[in-house]
């Protein structure tokens, strides 16, 4: 079993004429490795039409798709019609998450994280408190910083449910991580005078 933790560098050579690349290995699967790597490259260099251009690094139908859909959830929202609202979020969601795993990852996060956390505040506005905070979770998960809208919504959400210590460990989580953010700041003083009067009963 070979040792995955090391690796050995190994010296390789470019052809300058053929652009052939070598070894001075005698590693049996390296040369069976570069042999077919260098075959490949010749096949490229003999076809009769030009070797395809690689895929475009994110596809923009799939972006204003992705954008037409929360726009549309957004103003659903609006409208107060929030089965509609989820509906067009979990779309969005659905399309963000099978982008192609060539397309920037940090896109598909912030596109992810968003629509999470706008889903979250849509299952807070139908009082869907358990499912609100699975999908505020899930957007603090997509993105840890700059998410302070899904850090206050996951918080609110286990408030609601009167989880009083994981709500405040959850908010004291993402003070830590958005620094002193108002929101989170207000809702945490709020949920320990709810832990002390808990105390107090």
């Amino acid at each position: 079993m070979e040792d995955t933790e090391s690796f050995t560098l190994l010296p390789l050579h470019l052809d300058p004429q053929s652009k052939a690349i070598s070894t001075p290995s005698t590693s049996k699967q390296l040369q069976d490795e570069l042999a077919a790597l260098n075959a490949l490259h010749r096949t490229l260099l003999t076809l009769d039409s030009p070797v395809p251009p690689p895929p475009v690094p994110v596809a923009p139908k799939r972006t204003a798709q992705i954008t037409k859909l929360r726009e549309s959830a957004n103003a659903a929202y609006r409208s107060a019609t929030y089965p509609s609202a989820l509906q067009l979020y979990s779309l969005g969601l659905d399309m963000a998450l099978k982008r192609p795993l060539w397309e920037p990852s940090g896109l598909v996060r912030d596109e992810v994280a968003g629509l999470y956390a706008n889903r979250a505040q849509t299952h807070m506005a139908m009082r869907s408190w358990a499912e609100g905070w699975k999908d505020a979770e899930a957007s603090v998960e997509a993105k840890k910083v700059g998410n302070a809208k899904a850090w206050w919504r996951g918080g609110r959400c286990l408030s609601e449910m009167g989880r009083w210590e994981e709500a405040r460990e959850w908010v004291g989580r993402g003070l830590e991580v958005e620094g002193r953010e108002g929101d989170l700041v207000a809702l945490l003083k709020e949920i320990e005078g709810k832990i002390a009067k808990g105390r107090l009963a």
